[in-house]
């Protein structure tokens, strides 16, 4: 008579019964994201490409594909920060380029980001891969007073000789809300070559390197000279972060949900797949990277079925903007790595910022589902508020859980999405069309910048539904549509949400 009793008391109040857990009601959340890795790299989106990718292509089959997401930005920083935050690039504090190792903090430790969001809601949240969003450094005695200027460390990176790597650093994924974190600071690339566990350096930089193939630019074994652990070991990056993803994975405890969020530095310069992989694919270097990436995410979606969560986990895998991929590689291995689409990493055309993005949830997504919503990375955090009831209030993020539950096709509330090249050009998407305002590609393709030769042709129009390559610029002859795209962009500029 008791436990009847219990049970209608359970129903009546809609809360868990006795023995039931928190982690039973909201999912786990591993978000993947592969760093300069082409719409075309993922076999289920480019089956006629070199490349050969069966497990991120399992995260599409028993999910959802969007055929029309963007990064918040063509390069790193800037996508990585909208990601987190929910807020366009334009709006930081560095609202063109990049930060590099030595570069301080560029999420405001009063921000809400994600993990922040999540933890309100009860998650355990982690970091591990390539943090690229600045940490902020302890700095030697008798530097103090720099602190004092303003944007110190963002649009210029400090002289690593003034740093203390002995001491943990003040700001960084700890003050973004993550309770655990094991990171490189920024790309693979750039120095220092270490590891920060939990805002500490894991091994001194005492090393140096001279750096690699440095005559090779953007692409293949390429890193920059600087500071080093002594035991860094590029090739192993890639598996180092599996190997400590799957331990945050295995750590868990049952009565509380996790979000791991998983920024791989690869397949980014350095091109270095491991032995095993290389030869694998039909795309050099870069191809066999990426392989390796795939059978990387492989071993995560091993782990979640070992652990026998697999089902109430929702894993998000992305790219932080597009690949780079010159016209002469498309020609010397016939590979596509942006797919159909025009141009490279960095662009403000679709290959610098049209990426996969996949998402499984088995307890809601229906498998094999695809969906043609414009979306940008930006809307993660509203995403996450919709989840968890937890108000968002960054201004550039919305929700597409709905989407994911199949109870719309279009996104509640968003305006349109914009996109920033490398070199500050912005991108306005509504429906299917596209404001680039700047000529040239605004990023790593040639001409980045084309100086304007006809009064007021100042950016490009495209219409992507008919013309998806953007070969057919349609400013001159459409200015009614030109107006519209610029007013709107202007009020998401203006627009803050309260």
């Amino acid at each position: 008579m008791k436990k009847i009793t219990l049970i209608a008391i359970g129903l009546l109040l809609n809360v868990p019964l006795m023995g039931q857990s928190k982690k039973a009601t909201l999912p786990n959340i591993i978000y993947i994201l592969a760093d300069d890795l082409g719409y075309g790299d993922v076999s289920i989106n480019n089956p006629n490409g070199k490349i050969k990718t069966p497990n991120i292509d399992q995260i599409a089959i028993q999910g959802m594909r969007f055929t029309d997401a963007h990064s918040a930005s063509g390069v790193c920083t800037p996508t990585r920060y909208a990601i987190l935050t929910g807020r366009y690039p334009f709006r930081s504090k560095l609202p063109v380029g990049v930060l590099r190792g030595y570069s301080r903090s560029l999420i405001e430790n009063d921000q809400q980001t994600v993990a922040k969001l999540l933890s309100q809601a009860g998650y355990s949240t982690g970091v591990i891969g390539k943090w690229h969003l600045g940490v902020d450094w302890t700095l030697l005695p008798g530097n103090e007073a720099l602190l004092n200027q303003k944007d110190f460390g963002i649009k210029s990176e400090l002289n690593p000789e003034i740093i203390d790597f002995t001491q943990a650093a003040t700001a960084g994924p700890k003050t973004a809300g993550f309770d655990y974190s094991y990171i490189l600071p920024a790309s693979l690339d750039m120095p220092p070559y270490l590891y920060l566990e939990n805002q500490k350096v894991e091994e001194q930089p005492t090393a140096y390197t001279p750096g690699n193939k440095m005559e090779k630019g953007y692409s293949g074994p390429f890193w920059r000279e600087g500071k080093m652990s002594p035991s860094f070991d590029f090739h192993q990056v890639l598996p180092r972060f599996i190997e400590k993803a799957n331990h945050f994975i295995s750590s868990q405890k049952n009565d509380k949900p996790f979000f791991l969020y998983l920024p791989l530095a690869a397949p980014h310069t350095p091109w270095m797949p491991n032995p095993e992989y290389i030869g694998k694919s039909g795309a050099g270097e870069y191809g066999d990277f990426v392989q390796q990436v795939d059978a990387s995410v492989g071993a995560i979606l091993k782990q979640l079925e070992k652990q026998g969560i697999a089902k109430n986990t929702i894993v998000i895998f992305a790219s932080d903007n597009g690949p780079y991929w010159r016209s002469d590689y498309i020609e010397r291995f016939n590979h596509k790595s942006a797919g159909e689409f025009r141009g490279m990493k960095g662009d403000a055309f679709e290959g610098g910022h049209r990426i996969p993005f996949f998402v499984r949830w088995p307890a809601q997504v229906k498998p094999n589902s695809i969906s043609n919503v414009t979306t940008s990375l930006a809307n993660l955090l509203a995403t996450c508020s919709d989840l968890t009831g937890i108000k968002a209030t960054s201004e550039d993020t919305y929700s597409i859980m709905p989407i994911l539950k199949s109870q719309t096709k279009e996104i509640k509330g968003q305006p349109g999405i914009v996109i920033s090249s490398s070199i500050g050009y912005l991108t306005i998407r509504k429906g299917d069309w596209k404001l680039i305002e700047g000529l040239g590609s605004g990023g790593f393709t040639e001409p980045q910048k084309i100086e304007q030769s006809k009064q007021e042709v100042n950016g490009q129009l495209f219409n992507l539904k008919t013309d998806p390559k953007e070969e057919h610029d349609l400013f001159e002859s459409n200015k009614e549509k030109v107006l519209e795209l610029r007013t709107l962009l202007k009020e998401i500029k203006d627009y803050k949400k309260r």
